[in-house]
């Protein structure tokens, strides 16, 4: 039996005083793409941090068949997922758009050949070749999310993680975020509550609610909330 890339078992977490996750199963297996849905607050976000190790929670996880427990863990599973953040600006700190593509890899320890081979690819990827020597602060809001992306796949990563990837896109940047995510070819999770994006990738959803969720085995539109 094929062994899932993520597993999550009765995944809780607490904020507080406020149990945001109680229970939470969710398998994900070698190439599966999924759409983590729901309406603001209901803990979207709070699911990717504690996979990423940034939360305490009870219950287990496990990568790659692996379980993920202490922090050297959370550290090697960072390496694997490419984790983009809600916020753009919460992801770009390198002073260019080509040493922001260029940062994960060089820290992965890759050649410098490697490193431009990939910032190269990515760049092409997301039509930024002309943005490269230009500094983030400069970009606009929907350049800051494809440099978000492409910063993250210069990783080539095991499982790409995305929240609200199309959040205050214009139509055009919107497209072209749609249309990566559909013809990547990797295991994906995309934490949306985007109706359209939803209508549109037509991936398995997974519903959050309060304190429980629903999910199906083929693409669904969540209700409305």
């Amino acid at each position: 039996m094929e062994r899932p890339l993520l597993e999550v078992r009765n995944l809780t977490v607490r904020r507080g005083n406020r149990t945001v996750l109680r229970n939470f199963n969710l398998t994900l297996r070698e190439g599966e793409k999924l759409v983590l849905a729901g309406v603001n607050g209901v803990g979207k976000t709070t699911f990717a941090e504690t996979v990423l190790g940034f939360i305490p929670f009870e219950g287990e996880i496990s990568f790659e068949g692996k379980p993920v427990k202490g922090k050297k863990d959370f550290r090697e599973l960072r390496k694997r997922v490419g984790y983009v953040f809600q916020n753009p600006d919460d992801q770009l700190f390198m002073p260019t758009v080509r040493e922001e593509l260029a940062f994960a890899p060089e820290n992965l320890g890759l050649s410098r050949d490697e490193v431009a081979a990939r910032v190269l690819k990515v760049s092409k990827k997301f039509g930024l070749e002309n943005l490269l020597g230009v500094p983030t602060f400069n970009l606009s809001f929907g350049q800051k999310r494809l440099v978000s992306i492409a910063c993250i796949l210069t990783m080539e990563p095991k499982l790409l993680l995305l929240d609200e990837p199309t959040n205050g896109l214009d139509r055009d940047n919107w497209l072209r975020v749609a249309e990566f995510l559909q013809t990547f070819k990797g295991s994906v999770i995309v934490i949306t509550h985007d109706r359209e994006l939803i209508k549109f990738l037509r991936w398995r959803v997974v519903y959050l609610s309060e304190l429980d969720f629903v999910s199906s085995l083929k693409f669904e539109i969540p209700p409305k909330g």
